[in-house]
């Protein structure tokens, strides 16, 4: 066999014992008749000793590697001299003094530093990922990915889950994003759907009987990319029948506690997790998936400034705005260019200007240093003080707009400042629940209705007449779970039934014709003992990416794709042969053919067709 032992297995036990070692070059140091390399697997660093007085032909051997040669070693378990012991790996009191020596392949220098961060260019990492997935903090993410895979498994099976596979090729049914596309070689004109999520199949599950699913789902959205948002994900999909909202959040609350607690128990995880209120959240931090390490909540100023003469208030209050500041502690001593960069942020963000307050050391109400204290009286002035607690030292920012515009502001603020004064722990997950969002959101540009999850979400029970009467404040069974800032998981109690189903459709303008051909399946399953049921369906990536402190998902996952959506290690999405094409019945234009005429293909020119076709 290649070993006996890998590379992370061996300590002062083994001393004596001779052994065979399979890895890469990870260091090399040449000291003439002693060589030493490091080895390295994915399970560790063992270091071999080449000595050409004792085993020449290894040492000959040791001369030609260099990093990332894969290598055969064997040889005998040694104690290293005392003055070079390294205890800050597992097999630093040893060394493997090399007997014989088989270099199974060599290596080109890689185009990446492989035993260490070398700071390159993202897309030489996608690149070469192959190479980069070779090092320490990569392999240990996808092991951290791993662990938490596992765990959820493992929890869900002792719940009494069953895991079930649903299809990658579906029917396309509006759910949001766009959907990636699947021709159809045996029906001319007709396409297939990748799953943005296997939603309607974990539903009709619930119709099946099958009372606890769940699946590691693979899903996929055409949508432009970011962060933490890739065109295929993974997330866990879940369903379960005969519950309510607390169940399912009671059941998800204990799953992730005890994974924290088991994969990553370093972590600090306040308990129970907190649950506001949609309107609670927006109210006090301008969005739905706060960051809720720190503090810097908003304060309302409507109240103390409805009678300011100020016009910026005045206007602001006068057409049904809002005027809301941001107390940040520590930053009253900024400069006025420091100002000025955040005053040109707020305009990024769709402010026509921003207000702050300086309330320097020493310095009282009236004396406080500010860009509206002319426009403002003294009593003015000190009411804002107190209703945003303000003290020596603090930053006042202040935003009087439309509520979106200030919600977009002082968010964005809010968390440039929190990055500014590092007040996110790291070490801290911050989980929370928010419930009650709305059912329906009114799309002005096209003057309807939409959905604000998907069209299956049940309204509130006592919510349900005013779908009729005034839908835009039905509220929906629907929660997510926040954590850090970011949306790990979004779920709700679904509609089970045919009758209520309908009426949303209605609500949503879908008519009647196009309900039936899109979603028929569904609501003729309905009409067959459909039992009650809900569930969610927590992001993988996202989870494990905050797990592991990483900033955006690409870290966590093995071969992700660049922010335009495009693959650089396989070149992928290129240009098909053209005998594909006309197996699938498809025709490309002319301004297809032209978007592609650089990339490597073996277009049919008859795939080609004029622009009116």
């Amino acid at each position: 066999m290649y070993r006996t032992h890998t590379c992370g297995d061996l300590n002062a036990e083994h001393a004596g014992q001779e052994v065979q070692l399979a890895g890469w070059v990870h260091r090399r140091r040449d000291h003439g008749p002693l060589i030493f390399l490091d080895l390295r697997d994915r399970y560790g660093i063992t270091q071999v000793v080449f000595d050409s007085t004792t085993s020449p032909e290894a040492h000959a051997s040791a001369s030609e590697s260099r990093s990332e040669f894969v290598l055969q070693i064997r040889g005998l378990v040694s104690m290293r001299p005392d003055d070079s012991m390294n205890p800050n790996i597992p097999t630093g009191a040893i060394e493997v003094r090399a007997v014989t020596t088989n270099i199974l392949n060599s290596a080109h220098n890689p185009p990446l530093y492989i035993n260490k961060e070398g700071g390159e260019e993202e897309a030489l990492r996608l690149k070469y990922r192959y190479l980069d997935l070779r090092r320490e903090r990569m392999q240990r993410n996808m092991v951290l990915r791993h662990r938490v895979i596992k765990f959820m498994r493992d929890f869900l099976d002792r719940e009494a889950f069953i895991e079930i596979e649903t299809p990658i090729l579906i029917k396309s049914t509006p759910e949001g994003a766009r959907d990636y596309l699947v021709p159809s070689r045996l029906h001319p004109g007709e396409f297939y759907a990748l799953p943005q999520s296997p939603q309607q199949l974990k539903q009709l599950l619930m119709v099946a009987g099958y009372d606890k699913y769940f699946q590691i789902a693979r899903c996929f959205r055409d949508e432009d990319q970011r962060a933490d948002r890739q065109p295929e994900f993974t997330q866990l999909d879940m369903e379960m029948s005969f519950v309510e909202q607390e169940d399912v959040l009671n059941l998800i609350e204990r799953l992730f506690t005890e994974l924290v607690h088991e994969v990553t128990p370093h972590k600090r995880l306040p308990t129970p997790f907190k649950r506001m209120t949609y309107a609670e959240t927006m109210d006090l931090y301008g969005s739905d998936k706060p960051d809720l390490r720190y503090g810097l909540e908003f304060v309302s100023l409507s109240n103390v400034l409805a009678k300011s003469g100020f016009a910026v208030f005045q206007n602001a209050l006068g057409k049904g705005g809002q005027v809301k500041g941001l107390r940040i502690p520590g930053a009253g001593n900024y400069s006025r260019k420091q100002l000025d960069e955040i005053v040109a942020l707020a305009k990024q963000m769709g402010a026509g200007g921003l207000l702050w307050a300086s309330l320097q050391q020493g310095s009282t109400p009236d004396q406080a240093r500010s860009s509206f204290g002319k426009q403002v009286t003294p009593e003015e002035m000190s009411s804002i003080i107190s209703q945003m607690n303000g003290a020596e030292g603090d930053l006042l920012l202040i935003v009087a707009d439309t509520p979106a515009i200030v919600a977009a502001v002082l968010d964005r603020l809010r968390r440039e400042f929190a990055n500014r004064l590092e007040l996110a722990d790291p070490e801290v997950l911050s989980f929370a629940w928010i419930v009650d969002f709305p059912l329906v959101d009114w799309n002005e540009d096209e003057q309807r209705w939409d959905a604000v999850h998907h069209p299956f979400t049940a309204p509130l029970d006592e919510d349900l007449p005013l779908m009729d009467s005034d839908p835009g404040k039905v509220r929906a069974k629907a929660y997510d779970l926040v954590l850090n800032g970011y949306e790990v998981g979004g779920g709700s109690i679904r509609i089970h039934r045919r009758d209520v189903q309908q009426k949303l459709f209605d609500l949503l303008g879908i008519s009647r014709e196009v309900a039936q051909a899109q979603f028929g399946h569904m609501l003729e399953a309905f009409e067959y003992g459909a039992p009650p049921h809900g569930g969610i369906a927590p992001g993988i990536d996202r989870i494990v990416m905050l797990l592991a402190n990483e900033s955006t998902i690409r870290e966590v996952m093995a071969f992700p794709k660049t922010q335009q959506a495009s693959d650089l290690m396989t070149s992928a999405p290129s240009a098909v042969d053209g005998r594909q094409l006309k197996d699938l019945h498809i025709a490309l234009t002319s301004e297809a053919v032209e978007a592609t005429k650089d990339a490597p293909s073996a277009l049919d020119p008859q795939a080609i067709v004029p622009e009116d076709r």
